[in-house]
């Protein structure tokens, strides 16, 4: 049983920089996120479309977008429209490159196990940063965070969107990875389930701990 736990969990290897695999990212989206390993085999992405004018929108991604504009007047409203519609369809493409076809943590098992070439939820969190980043947003602002850094086990990624120059903790989760591709999203401090720091932060703690 502790074997299983141990496979299905999803920390990142923080002895050097997280893995990153070979998606089809523009090659400013691989300099923001390229920062070393390999996975098995190379992953091929398709680039989401970006909204723009004209372009409609489900409505769990207007519902997105809206919370987005909540943030601060500051937002631009077709940024807004973006970044909602790219966090959606990106989740969507990074399912099918991970091949995910269970839950979350069985597919962690996979993934550790080496069955499956990507899809630890640090994984999810570092593509996602990088193609919201990638889009080069002025208005809002990408963050990292952790959760459960002090439990291996339980430790859980994320990308989280804000207004441009506003605290991560102002901001909202964009989290595919724990309905394995279906995209979750709340504001940071209404998310039930975690309790997020800024990654930086806990790289740093882990650091002077040694």
């Amino acid at each position: 049983m502790a074997a299983l736990l141990a496979l299905a969990g999803c920390a990142a290897p923080y002895s050097g920089a997280e893995a990153v695999s070979s998606l089809s990212l523009s090659s400013r989206e691989q300099a923001m996120a390229a920062e070393a390993t390999v996975t098995k085999r190379p992953l091929r992405l398709p680039q989401p479309e970006a909204a723009g004018d004209g372009i409609a929108l489900t409505p769990h991604m207007a519902e997105l977008r809206d919370a987005l504009l909540e943030l601060s007047p500051t937002v631009d409203p077709q940024e807004a429209a973006r970044a909602a519609e790219m966090a959606f369809t990106y989740s969507g493409a990074l399912k099918r490159a991970y091949a995910v076809e269970h839950g979350p943590l069985w597919h962690n098992t996979l993934v550790n196990a080496g069955q499956k070439p990507r899809g630890l939820c640090w994984h999810w969190a570092q593509d996602m940063q990088a193609r919201l980043e990638g889009a080069g947003f002025e208005t809002l602002e990408v963050h990292r965070a952790i959760a459960n850094s002090e439990n291996i086990r339980l430790e859980h990624s994320t990308a989280i969107l804000s207004a441009k120059g506003a605290p991560y903790t102002s901001g909202i989760v964009v989290d595919p990875w724990r309905n394995s591709g279906a995209l979750f999203w709340a504001p940071v401090l209404e998310d039930a389930r975690y309790v997020w720091r800024p990654r930086d932060e806990v790289l740093a703690q882990r650091r002077v701990e040694g």
